[in-house]
């Protein structure tokens, strides 16, 4: 292994425009190739990153020497497959939320990475920004009392008919796309696993076949009675907060998922008094979820949540999208 990690970047989606750089930016890896369907875009990509490698299939990527790990920003549907054939190649692997469409496609995951003794992380990127590790401090310090209600939403507006979230074949739809971040914040805040899932969604006809939701509501009961509702789109105007309330007190926390490099505030609210404003100072959580992962492949430390985490988030996500399902046409 070098001192730094080799990157390869398997697929050109729209997010690369942001992780890339984010990558190229760690202390502690290199972005050294990318992949694409075709050789001409994968040399467009890399001339326009400054990437020195460009291949011309996935599979070349995978069996290049001088890579280490990669990044999979695949659409959700093909995260499982090229995840194992990412591990059967000797590759770590930084997926894109979801890791896979399923808690069995999880395991299978978790299965391998045990197997070949090589990391795997689900790139929930909000989680390593500063302004979260100052929620969950606040949190530990019981500064909301006993939780009793999660408000969060997450939308925006995908735009035209090409665009993969409208494919129920490449695993689209409002639930696993901006969903996961809703339902994996919530199990994070209030450390639980929820016991009782409700949905109601807007459906559509996919590009390809089938339906697809297009925004979705749903509510989840947690251990303890902690309820939270959350709601969600990709044809919407873009929403985007989390508001955590207990017996104590209220903590708000404007767009979780969306700020990088900018300063944040999180507020603090207390029964009539004036609200306390905690400011934080901004770092790119995609470059701290960088070097998170780099950290763990070159030196052996824990990453900071395991493929448990995600098998888990799955269940939940499938429970709703069943929920949601039993409630079309109704």
């Amino acid at each position: 292994m070098t001192a730094k990690v080799r990157w390869g970047i398997l697929g050109g989606a729209r997010i690369v425009r942001k992780t890339i750089p984010a990558l190229q930016a760690t202390v502690n890896g290199e972005v050294v190739g990318i992949a694409s369907r075709s050789e001409v875009k994968a040399k467009e990509l890399a001339d326009k990153h400054g990437i020195p490698q460009a291949f011309g299939s996935y599979e070349e990527l995978l069996a290049s020497p001088d890579i280490d790990a990669v990044y999979l920003p695949l659409p959700n549907a093909l995260h499982h497959e090229w995840i194992l054939k990412s591990l059967d190649a000797g590759k770590h692997v930084l997926s894109e939320k979801p890791l896979a469409m399923n808690a069995a496609e999880c395991e299978d995951i978790a299965r391998k990475s045990d197997e070949t003794g090589l990391k795997v992380l689900e790139g929930f990127m909000y989680r390593f920004h500063p302004r979260f590790e100052k929620l969950q401090e606040l949190l530990e310090a019981g500064t909301v009392g006993t939780l009793t209600f999660v408000h969060v939403a997450h939308s925006f507006d995908a735009g035209g008919d090409d665009n993969i979230r409208w494919y129920a074949g490449l695993g689209g739809g409002a639930l696993f796309d901006t969903g996961c971040y809703c339902v994996n914040a919530a199990r994070m805040v209030t450390g639980q696993e929820p016991t009782t899932v409700e949905a109601f969604a807007n459906m559509r006809e996919a590009s390809d076949d089938g339906l697809i939701d297009t925004s979705i509501a749903g509510i989840m009961r947690f251990p303890g009675n902690a309820t939270v509702l959350f709601d969600t789109g990709v044809n919407l105007e873009r929403r985007n907060f989390l508001e955590i309330t207990g017996t104590e007190g209220r903590l708000y926390l404007d767009n979780p998922f969306g700020l990088l490099d900018e300063d944040s505030v999180l507020e603090e609210h207390h029964f009539g008094q004036d609200p306390v404003r905690h400011h934080v100072k901004g770092r790119n959580h995609f470059v701290r979820m960088g070097e998170h992962f780099a950290d763990s492949v070159l030196n052996g430390t824990p990453l900071r949540y395991d493929l448990t985490d995600a098998a888990n988030n799955a269940r939940a996500l499938t429970a709703l999208r069943d929920a949601a399902r039993k409630h079309v046409g109704g």
